[in-house]
């Protein structure tokens, strides 16, 4: 009889605490959606049927609230979709949403104190440290590198397609290779070529940190929406296979790169002139990591392997993806194709054949292109902050809390009609200053204020190159019915359900 009073009471526990918890926001005034317990608005994931970050796309569709409370599991979230609104949590108020809210333990596990994690003055002091590695100067200088792993992905190219005839490529799958060997040599500072020795150190770690195992769910869950819990599981030793051999890795470089006094142009390079003289040259000449301080050291490995490791995570996905969809868009739009292709030929033919640096940046009209790709497959598709100090939304009597969790939709606004006419054409044009048909404020692939992307500009000169060697060296078959990509339902990238296949010919 104790037993059944027990379990009644144990139930009504937590029917009062269920009923508590997704009431949150009505009791804070606010309007909201997501509402089915005890998943909220990440039901459809829990069923397979969205991913993370379409599934907060289905809450974006679902109202016009410029604001709408919704749950993330058990954790009260806010959605904001009204452009202003953004623009302003983003830069007019990042005072108030500084940071990002997710795991990091910058004293007890330095490899989680990645520059996307950082908060307060720990994300101000880095960001302030590592801007310099990212000039122009210093990308001119990586460029080579990264140059020669084009050269490399056409020579596979030209090995797999018939001398005659047309071949259908799964795009993504080519563009993945591509961004590992990318990030491998500019920011890994490792030789590899993932296109002639598809079994390499480096790519089979990328396979072991990419998977959809339980484990890789529940810990990129608990990172993202409960950091307290993402810390116990550190604190109790519980490692990742993939993190933990790139830890491993980068250490191993290091070691190398100290012990040999090896200099390489490379972003581990800027990194290790960090640790041994304390900050990155702002001279775009100076890449010597030479140690100045009496052999201390301002970061630890672990710091430098944490930096390594949110970039290529960063940089890996976004690369492939934005490369991937760009080609495949051209295929369905004649007209920009043609336009996108006379761009690459007229910017080789002014630096005399070569894809340099410099002849990436005479691209103009493909750099319209990454940014269309951008608004219409944001890769991340959305952003999160959290309310550092209790802020009012403007207009209103609704207060968000301190701690509240802040989304936004990307691929919401970048795909709604009041801020990008005709949202699913692809239209290049609409960033030209004649042609402007969208809401600036609605246009963030990248971020917005203090916290936009910091390899912003590498990202693109990555993508642009990949772009540019294929339109270079081969003929994209032109689809007969355009077809919009359908989106799988794991992680929260958008990744294309069934790869991205394109037809490709050698040119005569």
């Amino acid at each position: 009889m104790i037993g059944i009073v027990l379990l009644v009471a144990a139930v009504t526990l937590l029917y009062v605490y269920l009923k508590w918890t997704f009431s949150y926001w009505d009791r804070q005034g606010f309007p909201s959606a997501g509402v089915t317990i005890p998943f909220g608005a990440l039901d459809s994931v829990r069923r397979g049927k969205r991913s993370f970050g379409m599934a907060i796309y289905d809450m974006y569709t679902a109202t016009k609230e410029p604001v709408m409370g919704m749950y993330l599991t058990l954790r009260p979230a806010l959605l904001v979709r009204d452009a202003k609104l953004v623009n302003n949590i983003l830069v007019k108020d990042f005072a108030s949403f500084h940071d990002r809210g997710i795991y990091v333990d910058e004293k007890n596990d330095p490899m989680s104190a990645s520059i996307f994690a950082l908060e307060g003055s720990s994300w101000k002091n880095l960001r302030a440290k590592l801007t310099p590695s990212f000039t122009s100067g210093k990308l001119k200088a990586m460029f080579p590198t990264a140059e020669a792993i084009g050269d490399k992905m056409v020579a596979h190219l030209n090995n797999t397609l018939p001398q005659e005839g047309s071949q259908e490529v799964e795009l993504k799958s080519l563009m993945l290779t591509y961004a590992v060997d990318i990030i491998a040599s500019t920011i890994f500072g490792l030789d590899v070529d993932s296109f002639a020795d598809p079994n390499n150190e480096f790519l089979a770690i990328t396979k072991t940190i990419n998977q959809n195992s339980f484990e890789d769910i529940l810990r990129g869950t608990t990172s993202f929406l409960y950091p307290g819990l993402e810390k116990i599981f550190v604190r109790l030793g519980w490692t990742q296979e993939g993190p933990e051999r790139l830890r491993e890795l980068s250490h191993r470089t290091v070691d190398l790169r100290e012990e040999k006094n090896i200099v390489r142009r490379d972003l581990l390079q800027l990194l290790l002139q960090l640790r041994n003289t304390g900050q990155i040259s702002s001279d775009d000449g100076m890449w010597s990591a030479e140690n100045n301080s009496k052999g201390l050291k301002s970061i630890s490995k672990d710091y430098i392997a944490g930096q390594l490791f949110i970039f290529y995570v960063a940089g890996y996905e976004t690369t492939a993806s934005t490369a991937a969809f760009t080609i495949y868009e051209l295929t369905q739009n004649p007209e920009v194709m043609a336009k996108a292709v006379e761009d690459v030929r007229s910017a080789l033919e002014k630096h005399d054949g070569k894809l340099t640096y410099d002849a990436i940046q005479d691209m103009k009209y493909l750099d319209l292109c990454v940014m269309e790709t951008a608004r219409k497959y944001p890769a991340l598709p959305l952003l999160n902050r959290v309310c550092t100090q209790e802020y009012t939304v403007p207009d209103s009597k609704m207060v968000i809390k301190k701690g509240t969790p802040i989304i936004i939709s990307l691929i919401g606004m970048h795909r709604d009609a009041e801020y990008f006419t005709d949202p699913l054409a692809y239209q290049p044009e609409r960033y030209l200053d004649e042609n402007k048909n969208f809401n600036p404020a609605a246009y963030l692939p990248f971020g917005e204020g203090p916290r936009h992307c910091i390899g912003l500009r590498m990202g693109k000169v990555n993508v642009k190159l990949a772009v540019a060697k294929v339109l270079s060296n081969f003929n994209l078959e032109m689809r007969k019915e355009k077809r919009e990509i359908e989106f799988g339902v794991y992680g929260i990238p958008l990744m294309a359900k069934g790869g991205v296949p394109v037809c490709i010919s050698r040119k005569k």
